[in-house]
């Protein structure tokens, strides 16, 4: 419906009829045209791809520094001062 609103349905209207701000409208559209290829942008699947990229490298940052701080510590009994 909002898609074609050019044909004579005004957004304000159907934001209203909706019981949606006229920028919510605005931003699903832009959502929309993202989605569709139809503007530059990160789709639902590409934004859940990072997140699930920024998850890993954080798990793996984290059993980085376990490793860090265990070689640290058996080195410190291999090399007694």
């Amino acid at each position: 419906m909002v898609v074609h609103h050019s044909a004579g349905l005004n957004l304000f209207q159907i934001a209203k009829d909706f019981g949606v701000s006229e920028a919510t409208l605005h931003n699903w559209l832009k959502k929309a045209d993202i989605e569709d290829g139809n503007r530059p942008g990160m789709t639902k699947d590409e934004t859940a791809e990072l997140r699930e990229a920024k998850k890993r490298i954080r798990l793996l940052e984290q059993e980085a520094e376990v490793m860090r701080r265990a070689v640290a510590y058996l080195s410190r009994d291999v090399n007694p001062k």
